[in-house]
């Protein structure tokens, strides 16, 4: 078997999809994007089509070694990215050829469903309550939430009781049995960061996911010191090799590595297997389309050390993937329930995709301080 072809796909809200096709038919479904630089990404792929092109589809961790290590400069969120989901692709590939899911081909599945959370949030306490709720009503038993931007570097008391209430709120709606995520997004600096987390702490977090920058480990590991509430992070660390020194330092028990960004699922699952070293957790990220989901699915399968996966999808609770794929990935009771499908597990509607691709010129919203200073997004 050989490749004969790779094509990209735009696709709203932010997306972009990779369809690799091979001479005997069987084709393969990747989601190579970074937010906001889904074009320096379709590039990227461009660069290494002279690699793939003719390449056997089969012999995924040679190409991945070829891709990652035969380019002089390594890692990074465009190279890794690309990487990610053309390793997505060929896992794709490699299981419609052998008539199995990837999770079949990576020891097998450790579960039987996937946990799901999803997203709330609001302006006020009160919509705070209303969204928790409303997830909770959709059927999820977890949920993460964010905190407002922008922050200053030592901010307000104010500025820590508005968020404390708004997540005070969420609790008191949906009781002592929901886990609530706050997602501090690197927009914390090191001055806040502690007295924010104490300020949460009663209310139980499920975690708190990047309380600093993911560059400031000493630091991440100092705070991480100093609470009970786990500390988790990941999203913007590219291959196993960023992670060892979070795990080395202590700066974090859940990590969140992105299948999208990290190097694919085979990747992830290396991540997750150096977790498990560190009886450390797995919760891996996700904020992009149904590609990305499914392939997540796949990996959460078979890690022992699996927490929870982010679900990106409408805010409606509906199923991810409507249009896109021929079935959707159906969340019921806050779980994803695993198929016995072959490769990823989906099937992907080529002609509704061809029909509804966009530019691809989605960006990232910037943030000021009011004296007009670049804040943290």
């Amino acid at each position: 078997m050989k490749i004969t072809n790779m094509e990209t796909f735009h696709v709203p809200p932010r997306w972009m999809f990779l369809k690799i096709s091979t001479d005997e038919g069987i084709v393969g479904w990747g989601e190579p994007v970074i937010e906001g630089r889904a074009k320096t990404v379709e590039e990227a792929i461009e660069e290494l089509k002279p690699v793939l092109i003719g390449a056997d589809p089969t012999r995924i961790e040679h190409l991945w070694q070829t891709m990652y290590c035969t380019t002089f400069y390594r890692g990074g969120p465009i190279l890794t990215a690309c990487i990610s989901g053309i390793e997505q692709a060929l896992w794709d590939i490699k299981g419609k050829m052998l008539g199995v899911p990837v999770y079949e081909l990576l020891g097998g599945r450790c579960r039987d469903k996937v946990r799901m959370y999803a997203h709330a949030g609001g302006s006020t306490p009160e919509e705070c309550a209303e969204s928790a709720k409303a997830r909770v009503a959709q059927g999820f038993n977890a949920i993460k939430m964010g905190v407002d931007a922008p922050v200053e570097h030592v901010d307000t008391l104010g500025y820590i009781k508005r968020n404390a209430k708004k997540i005070a709120a969420a609790r008191e709606a949906v009781g002592d049995d929901v886990d609530i995520g706050i997602d501090f997004h690197g927009r914390i600096h090191a001055g806040m960061a502690s007295r924010l987390i104490d300020a949460f702490e009663p209310y139980y977090p499920m975690f708190i996911e990047e309380p600093l920058l993911p560059e400031n480990v000493d630091m991440m590991a100092y705070i991480a010191a100093k609470t009970s509430v786990p500390i988790a992070t990941g999203e913007r660390l590219f291959t196993k090799f960023a992670f060892r020194e979070v795990l080395e330092k202590h700066a974090a028990t859940v990590l969140q590595p992105d299948i999208c960004h990290c190097g694919g699922i085979f990747e992830a699952k290396k991540i997750a297997a150096m977790a498990e070293a560190y009886h450390c957790s797995v919760a891996p990220h996700n904020p992009l389309g149904p590609i990305s989901l499914a392939a997540c699915i796949q990996a959460d399968a078979c890690i022992p050390n699996f927490l929870i996966q982010e679900h990106p999808g409408m805010e409606d609770g509906r199923d991810l993937g409507v249009g896109y794929l021929k079935e959707p990935i159906v969340i019921r009771d806050s779980y994803v329930e695993l198929t016995d499908k072959p490769g990823l597990g989906i099937e992907v509607d080529e002609e509704f995709v061809r029909a509804h691709t966009f530019e691809g010129n989605w960006d990232t919203p910037r943030l000021f301080h009011v004296d007009g200073s670049v804040a943290q997004w």
